[in-house]
């Protein structure tokens, strides 16, 4: 290497850093595949939202089911919620899992927009969040009848995401299982 480019060689490395950084922020993280597609749920023991009861994945098996992942400081949440209310009053389980939040914040929340959840997952920490590998809120995962994570939702459902993508696996997941 002659003198003169030794001189530009932290330029190039530079550049080149800046741009595998860019790269790398411009990824969409709906469009990231979870390693947990066709795994069970990851086991835990956490408490209910509003009774502190133990929960655990066993809770989540014995029908197919969404498992919503949000929180009270999430404002994608707060727009997801009435559809969410929706798909509940038409049948369709809700899970939810309140990512790091506290217990009297979601408690109000859902006596004030309603509670489309058959339960809560208490996820103080954010502990069962990281076995999921959660981004962020909102984030829905389905769920077969057997545990098994089947598919990966990142952002807000609404009646496209419903209808175009989730409503289809979720049928096929149930005509699978035998249930009605």
């Amino acid at each position: 290497m002659g003198p003169r480019l030794k001189l530009f060689f932290p330029l190039i490395l530079f550049a080149m850093l800046a741009i595998t950084l860019f790269r790398g922020l411009s990824l969409d993280p709906s469009e990231m595949p979870s390693a947990l597609i066709d795994q069970p749920f990851p086991p835990f023991s956490l408490p209910s939202v509003n009774t502190g009861k133990s929960l655990s994945q066993a809770d989540i098996e014995g029908q197919v089911s969404l498992v919503n992942v949000w929180a009270t400081w999430c404002v994608a949440c707060r727009a997801e919620h009435p559809y969410l209310r929706q798909l509940a009053q038409s049948g369709i389980p809700l899970i939810g899992l309140n990512y790091k939040d506290q217990d009297a914040d979601a408690q109000r929340w859902l006596e004030e927009l309603g509670d489309p959840y058959r339960f809560n997952i208490a996820d103080h920490d954010g502990t069962l969040g990281l076995d999921l590998g959660v981004y962020g809120a909102p984030e829905t995962y389905l769920v077969d009848a057997a545990g098994v994570i089947r598919y990966r939702h990142v952002g807000v459902v609404n009646e496209g995401v419903w209808n175009t993508i989730l409503q289809p696996l979720y049928q096929e997941l149930i005509v699978h299982s035998g249930a009605q």
